[in-house]
């Protein structure tokens, strides 16, 4: 007997979306703590381009003179940011700055940069989505370049080089999604729900998705 076929047509991208972060609360002497994290969930609409780029670490393991076994492992995502501008007191934490109470910003090589959980929005043709939460980055590079102005109008835009991290106890997860497309997609599961906390694991999304029809 022939087995069935089932054609499949995916939707294409078509923008990328709102950007959030949240900074990671760690208890005193603690770098990071997966399960806590600061009220205030930041929302912004400034993302020109996002890319990301897997650091992925390959080993191959040989035995009876020949390979035996490949291991791929990802230890960690650098994720390029490029928007039209940034909000300079979260900017200045990010980078680890001190921010004095009259306005000063002070930075140096001593700076010790916060974690912090990043969100993104990837818009698809005919309605779809991708959401995405990195529970463990930290700001590793940031562009300042400026050019004098012109006759006419030239965007300046901004640049930030971000570090996801595995951030579970087993040390393989990097990232938390959903995609709209999945057969397994949450119904009535928007945007503003999945972007409501940090989903670090799936009991975290198990709360929002009955919450919705509590």
């Amino acid at each position: 007997m022939a087995n069935s076929i089932k054609t499949k047509k995916p939707k294409m991208k078509e923008t990328v979306g709102s950007m959030y972060y949240n900074f990671n609360k760690p208890a005193t002497g603690v770098t990071f703590d997966a399960s806590s994290y600061e009220d205030e969930i930041v929302k912004t609409d400034i993302v020109k381009n996002i890319s990301v780029t897997e650091n992925l670490e390959t080993q191959t393991v040989r035995a009876s003179g020949k390979d035996y076994e490949t291991v791929n492992q990802t230890s960690s995502e650098d994720i390029e940011v490029e928007a039209v501008a940034f909000d300079p007191d979260d900017l200045a934490k990010m980078r680890g700055e001190t921010v004095n109470t009259n306005g000063l910003m002070q930075s140096g090589s001593e700076n010790k940069r916060p974690f912090f959980a990043f969100g993104k929005v990837v818009k698809k043709i005919g309605g779809g989505f991708q959401y995405v939460w990195y529970p463990k980055c930290q700001l590793v590079e940031n562009s300042d370049d400026i050019a004098t102005s012109e006759d006419s109008f030239s965007e300046q835009n901004d640049k930030i080089k971000i570090r996801a991290y595995q951030f579970d106890e087993t040390k393989k997860l990097i990232k938390n999604y959903v995609d709209s497309d999945s057969t397994n997609f949450p119904d009535g599961l928007t945007e503003e729900k999945f972007f409501s906390k940090v989903i670090v694991t799936k009991e975290d999304l198990d709360s929002i998705v009955t919450s919705k029809t509590a």
